[in-house]
């Protein structure tokens, strides 16, 4: 329909793609003490999930966020009470610009949401025990223009993942890293 009105409009996939159903930023996933996992939230990770980007000028948020925005013809939560998804500037995605209308945060999550596994004990206790922060958007792709072509957009969404730094350590540091990690592992059994 928008490019019957003559606005420009693309088709975008998202690989690995969060539904954070809390807004909290986070895919969370909580396991027992014994490692099953329990269903306590409803966050969940989609293999692949599809939108719409279309180009808008935005008077309404500034100049600063012009460009493709983020239409979602089949959203899964209620924003603002009504079904809806957008349109959400792709720049306010990237910039982490979560507290803007039309569902900034909610797109920010699919693409750039933490993975995290929590050790459930109680009502009133959880601990941490792991944390993804490269899980979540993988490969953000459209079609090219007159081609069969995938065209990588990820860069439009996020910023790179850091990567890690290799460097040298000590023997004795080394030695004393394992036994970190052996506390660690007594402690998340």
């Amino acid at each position: 329909v928008l490019r019957s009105l003559g606005i420009p409009t693309r088709v975008i996939t998202n690989f690995n793609s969060a539904h954070d159903s809390n807004i909290n930023l986070s895919i969370d996933k909580y396991i027992d003490i014994s490692g099953k996992t329990l269903h306590l939230t409803e966050d969940s990770v989609w293999n692949f999930h599809v939108w719409n980007e279309s180009w808008f000028i935005r008077r309404d948020l500034g100049s600063f966020y012009d460009g493709w925005q983020v239409l979602d013809a089949t959203p899964q939560e209620r924003s603002k009470g009504v079904y809806q998804c957008g349109p959400a500037s792709t720049r306010a995605i990237k910039e982490g610009d979560v507290n803007l209308d039309y569902d900034s945060s909610f797109v920010f999550a699919a693409v750039n949401a933490d993975y995290v596994t929590w050790i459930h004990y109680s009502n009133k206790r959880k601990k941490r025990i792991y944390s993804d922060t490269k899980k979540i958007g993988k490969f953000i792709s459209t079609k090219a223009v007159g081609t069969n072509s995938r065209v990588d957009v990820t860069a439009n969404y996020k910023y790179p993942e850091v990567k890690e730094i290799s460097f040298k350590i000590s023997y004795s540091q080394y030695k004393n890293s394992l036994m970190d990690d052996r506390k660690i592992l007594v402690t998340a059994v």
